[in-house]
């Protein structure tokens, strides 16, 4: 590194010599402690973005990080062919944690959401001997072949069609869109209770009750993408919870892990037992270390009460939000830690600035921004991004 170089620099320089151009860093992050996170300079950041919703129990957490330690000491991986007596704790602990009014019982684990939600995408099809899907405007479950023709964005699907299934994209909360959609030849319907990318939409209740009561109807099934909005994000484990519907799949992933690849696929008994002995699999779905990541974040879940803490200081966050009343934001809305903030312009400049007061945020969509902090956000840490997006906002603000 030459004199004049900083460490940022130096770093990037060698980034540049082997990434694909997808993504063109201008920042380095090297280490963490719970909310924060510091850049190569020493810099800390008030991270409301969490490696987009998955930090959920923040960084440097000790609790994961000596779990995955004495997991990797014992077993990292072994076949989902043979049993493992972590991926069984990681079982009890998971359907602990879930309502068993939804009537969700059975698991297929994977490394990520794009993995659960094409499995789901099997499931549905061998269940239902049909072949097309319903899903709404605005959502997005993921960018891989397999699940693209759910996502709505024309820019991520476009490119890659023709795709191997047949969607059909309705108004999201729109039932007669819904309705219509509906047909003898519908697998499933595909919802996001709360739409992540899409802008930070909750569902209206109606619409999901709808959604239960016209699957039902017509034979198809109704699966929840709960990736982002899954797994107290929302301050109910499940998303789902907040609106008294119980789906026949959820597919989960994000801060199950608190940061280690995992996916997951709940699914009914009923819906388990159609797919035929073979008729899926996974290498490393299901592996020791994951499933050791996962017991991890669920114990630190009890012991801190984050569920809790989501709920409590989400509503709080959207209070004082709402209290700045700036002349360049259209609304708040969201869902315990999953807000979003509307601008009545492009958000790019305020992120952007926000980045420069060391808050770290994500847009969803050109006028929304996202925050989807770790769960164990303090008020006080809330009051502190509250006070420097205030800042930020009134050196934007309008002539």
């Amino acid at each position: 590194m030459s004199q004049t170089q900083t460490r940022t620099q130096e770093i990037l320089a060698r980034d540049a010599e082997h990434h694909t151009g997808l993504w063109h860093p201008d920042i380095v992050f090297t280490h963490g402690d719970g909310v924060k996170l510091y850049d190569a300079e020493g810099n800390a950041y008030l991270d409301c973005m969490a490696g987009i919703a998955v930090a959920s129990v923040g960084h440097g957490n000790k609790r994961l990080a000596r779990a995955l330690a004495e997991q990797a000491e014992k077993l990292i991986i072994v076949s989902q062919a043979h049993g493992n007596d972590t991926r069984v704790r990681f079982y009890e602990k998971l359907f602990a944690a879930l309502p068993e009014s939804l009537g969700l019982t059975r698991v297929f684990m994977a490394n990520s959401g794009s993995e659960v939600n094409e499995a789901a995408l099997k499931w549905a099809r061998v269940a239902t001997g049909r072949g097309g899907f319903v899903a709404a405007k605005r959502g997005f479950s993921g960018r891989t072949l397999g699940v693209l023709g759910l996502t709505w964005e024309p820019k991520y699907r476009e490119p890659f069609e023709p795709l191997p299934y047949e969607t059909t994209f309705i108004g999201f909360n729109n039932i007669g869109e819904l309705d219509a959609a509906i047909t003898e030849e519908t697998a499933a319907v595909f919802l996001e209770p709360v739409q992540g990318e899409g802008g930070m939409h909750p569902a209206d209740p109606a619409f999901l009750e709808a959604a239960r009561a016209l699957t039902r109807e017509r034979g198809a099934l109704l699966i929840m993408d709960e990736v982002q909005s899954g797994v107290g994000r929302t301050g109910k484990f499940l998303a789902s919870e907040h609106f008294g519907v119980a789906p026949d799949m959820v597919t989960l992933a994000k801060g199950l892990g608190g940061g280690v690849p995992i996916g997951a696929l709940l699914m009914t008994d009923e819906v388990a037992a159609k797919m035929p002995a073979g008729g899926h699999g996974t290498t490393f779905g299901g592996n020791a270390l994951a499933s050791a990541a996962a017991v991890a974040v669920l114990e630190e879940f009890e012991a801190r009460n984050l569920v809790q803490n989501a709920a409590e200081v989400g509503a709080y966050f959207q209070e004082r939000l709402r209290a700045l009343n700036a002349p360049q934001i259209r609304s708040v809305r969201g869902m315990g830690l999953m807000i979003g903030v509307e601008f009545r312009g492009k958000v790019a400049p305020i992120v952007a600035g926000l980045r420069d007061a060391r808050v770290l945020v994500i847009n969803a969509g050109a006028t929304v921004i996202r925050f989807v902090p770790p769960l164990i956000i303090t008020k006080g840490e809330v009051d502190e991004v509250v006070r420097r997006l205030g800042v930020v906002l009134e050196r934007n603000k309008p002539s």
